[in-house]
């Protein structure tokens, strides 16, 4: 199911990941660092370990059969009530009503909810009207074609409000309010954070080191970093240090290569990148899962997160 992710980014990362992935079996026998790679770029990652969990749960425990049973069904990893609903009602024709963003749009213009659509609070209510307009005869047909009107015609901003089937029915329509819902809290600034990055050099490698597989950004790959704190010292210092005591070694900052910045869904990060040379020591994993001394022209073989591909080209 697309969750903040739109069609036409993902269309081509699904023909290949059913290239690569046909069955169930294979999925879950995948090796992880292979999915990951053939993610890579989309974001949510989680999404994918999960994907391959609940893959072998239902290879492992229920014969290779999907659960066509919603309590099920909605106990695998990484299914919640949208997914199940979708997949219930889509697949197996049962009567679950699917809402996303898009049908929270629609049903918030069509009844004038004051509820915003941005709190786990009101999530309740805006399932409870879709459970009341469902066609519990055609969920399918119905699920599908709500996603469809909120994300081509009840549109955020300048929707297509004339050409629209259901206009007559929207009292937000009906009293030229359109543009006032749905309602949304203001959510915080999301947080910053102002990191050094080293492309450490030892020889013809460089050095890549893989965060750990179920936190952030799990099972990726990136080059060593560490955040600035409260400091004055200049970011080169920082890097140095950061290295040596984070993962042990002595390295040589060589150059400044860039400075890049990247917007996660939940914090931001501004990067100060430096090209460094291995000096000595012995790698000493802290925060890090697993390291690679790699060839420059492996890199692409490893799945990185988003922000090392912006200044891959430099290196």
């Amino acid at each position: 199911m697309l969750q903040q992710t739109q069609v036409r980014k993902v269309i081509e990362y699904y023909q290949r990941f059913l290239i690569k992935f046909p069955t169930l079996e294979q999925l879950a026998n995948a090796n992880l660092q292979e999915l990951l790679k053939e993610w890579e770029g989309l974001g949510y990652y989680a999404r994918a370990r999960n994907l391959r969990k609940a893959a072998q749960i239902v290879v492992s425990d229920m014969g290779g059969q999907i659960p066509t049973d919603y309590n099920t069904f909605r106990k695998l990893p990484g299914v919640g009530d949208y997914t199940a609903a979708a997949v219930q009602s889509i697949a197996f024709g049962h009567s679950y009503a699917a809402v996303d963003g898009n049908v929270k749009r629609v049903i918030a213009r069509i009844f004038m909810l004051d509820s915003p659509v941005n709190t786990t609070r009101s999530q309740g209510l805006f399932q409870e009207k879709a459970n009341f307009l469902l066609d519990e005869d055609q969920p399918s047909t119905f699920n599908q074609a709500m996603m469809e009107l909120g994300a081509i015609t009840c549109r955020p901003k300048s929707p297509l409000c004339t050409i629209c089937p259901v206009h007559m029915f929207c009292a937000a329509f009906q009293t030229a309010r359109q543009d006032q819902f749905p309602l949304r809290l203001q959510r915080k600034p999301i947080p910053s954070y102002h990191l050094v990055v080293a492309v450490i050099h030892k020889g013809d490698q460089i050095l890549i080191t893989q965060r750990q597989t179920d936190g952030l950004l799990g099972g990726l790959w990136e080059f060593p970093n560490g955040e600035i704190n409260n400091t004055e010292d200049p970011p080169e210092d920082v890097c140095r240090q950061i290295i040596q005591e984070d993962f042990n070694l002595q390295i040589e900052v060589t150059s400044f290569l860039t400075q890049t910045k990247h917007t996660y869904t939940h914090f931001k990060t501004t990067m100060e990148v430096f090209e460094c040379r291995y000096q000595s020591g012995k790698i000493v994993l802290g925060q890090a899962q697993d390291y690679r001394w790699i060839k420059t022209d492996q890199i692409n073989q490893y799945p990185l997160i988003g922000a090392n591909h912006k200044f891959l080209s430099l290196i």
